[in-house]
């Protein structure tokens, strides 16, 4: 919750963030990309050390660093030292995501994973949708700086919470060490691929650094991919690579993500250039989709229990492609009725794709890999959104037909995901019985006499 708040109460800061600290324009768009260059760069090395070193220490770390550095951000006097607090902070904020996930598959059974995975993305919702609100309250109240200084009682709440409660122990822990080599050829390949998509609103898909960022990207996916077969220790085990569920998983993720958010960037500016609506109305109409996200979670969950993996997914996904393609026919005349009825149908299909592509990229991990899979997962949500608004810019950019010209683009996109959907486990898996042993007649005598 407080990484989806912190990302959210910040587009809401960033004005007057620029009129304080004297900052450029590309000065604020970097305290934004700066901070998703870290964490996608990071999270599976987070995860590969909290299966390493224990998920708590780990999560112990990273909520800490965070805190710490959101209150270095609230005292930055210049731009450069808020770019440079927000990298550290996406850096920290790599190290505290996987190990919620893993937490989770440690603490409850394949089978009954579906109910904790919907609280966790209800809350997700929550704090994504009200970031904006509380954002703008916070600086209308006390400036821009108040938005960093609230994470730091949070983050020490998260940190006590950290100490005091005990957590199950993995049954199967990883010893192997960490491939240094692997480790930053990945973390490049991420944080050039993150940073390229990123430059594409501004610079366009055939632009020299779009083209010289996409070159680098597949240079270092060769690398990694020829360094990865001939180690012995992968920074992506073997195991978790060949599994299928966790792959189809991870896709369906990316596509869903790239589907939704680029659908909300395009939104975005049809009903504040075309409709000429402020902020705050603009939220207001968005937001069937947090509501349909917070209360189709729970729906999700009991489909996944009754259904199966595979059928909640493809009925999630198309649930999307159908509220993304019926946006897509909304003009300035188009009754809000209409719009929100799509934005619902969007939440609600999101909805279901996360909680069943979650629970079964964690429900799947194998055994003592559970953080190496939820740090797979948070980078496929961080890529999504970034390839979202790269693909709706670079197709239309911002103009007042973005509508009708990118998001049918952005619909064939999330359709993609229909053909990972289907390669998801039919039937939730199910925990073996536990096993009848016959007592010896000692036993039954010492039973008896009991």
């Amino acid at each position: 919750m407080i990484v989806a708040l912190d990302g959210t109460v910040l587009l809401v800061a960033q004005p007057t963030l620029q009129r304080d600290l004297g900052a450029s324009a590309a000065q604020v768009q970097w305290t934004s990309t700066g901070y998703l260059v870290a964490v996608a760069a990071l999270l599976i090395i987070a995860g590969r050390l909290g299966d390493r070193y224990g998920h708590p220490r780990v999560l112990l770390v990273g909520v800490l660093g965070f805190g710490s550095a959101s209150a270095g951000i609230a005292l930055a006097p210049s731009a450069g030292w808020a770019i440079a607090l927000r990298v550290a902070q996406g850096a920290f904020g790599a190290l505290l995501q996987p190990g919620t996930l893993a937490l989770l598959r440690l603490t409850y059974p394949a089978d009954r994973l579906g109910t904790p995975v919907a609280i966790r993305t209800s809350a997700i919702a929550v704090a994504a949708g009200s970031g904006p609100i509380l954002g703008g309250a916070l600086v209308a109240a006390f400036g821009w700086r108040a938005v960093f200084w609230v994470n730091v009682p949070l983050t020490l709440a998260i940190a006590a919470l950290t100490l005091a409660l005990r957590t199950p122990k993995p049954a199967d822990s990883v010893t192997q060490r960490l491939n240094l080599t692997s480790s930053a050829l990945l973390a490049g390949l991420l944080a050039v691929a993150v940073h390229t998509l990123a430059g594409v609103p501004a610079h366009g898909w055939t632009a020299g650094p779009t083209l010289l960022g996409a070159c680098a990207v597949a240079v270092l996916a060769v690398a990694l991919t020829r360094h990865e077969r001939r180690t012995e220790h992968p920074v992506v085990p073997r195991a978790v690579a060949r599994s299928a569920p966790v792959t189809a998983a991870m896709a369906l993720l990316l596509t869903t993500g790239a589907g939704l958010f680029g659908t909300l960037f395009t939104a975005t500016f049809h009903l504040q250039n075309t409709l000429r609506l402020d902020p705050l109305a603009c939220g207001l109409h968005v937001l069937p989709l947090t509501a349909l996200m917070v209360l189709g979670s729970p729906v999700a969950a009991a489909a996944l229990r009754r259904h199966g993996p595979r059928r909640t997914a493809i009925a999630g996904t198309a649930l999307v492609v159908l509220g993304i393609l019926g946006l897509s026919r909304l003009g300035p005349t188009t009754p809000w009725a209409a719009m929100g009825l799509s934005f619902a149908v969007l939440g609600a299909g999101f909805a279901a794709v996360m909680v069943t592509a979650t629970g079964t990229v964690v429900g799947d991990a194998p055994p003592g890999y559970a953080g190496v899979v939820g740090g797979l997962k948070q980078t496929a949500m961080n890529a999504g959104p970034t390839l979202g608004i790269a693909v709706a810019a670079g197709t239309q950019g911002v103009s007042a037909s973005a509508m009708g010209s990118s998001l049918p683009v952005l619909a064939a996109l999330t359709a993609l995901g229909l053909l990972s959907a289907a390669l998801l486990p039919r039937h939730t898996p199910r925990p073996a019985p536990p096993r009848r042993v016959t007592p010896t007649a000692t036993e039954t005598s010492r039973q008896a006499g009991t």
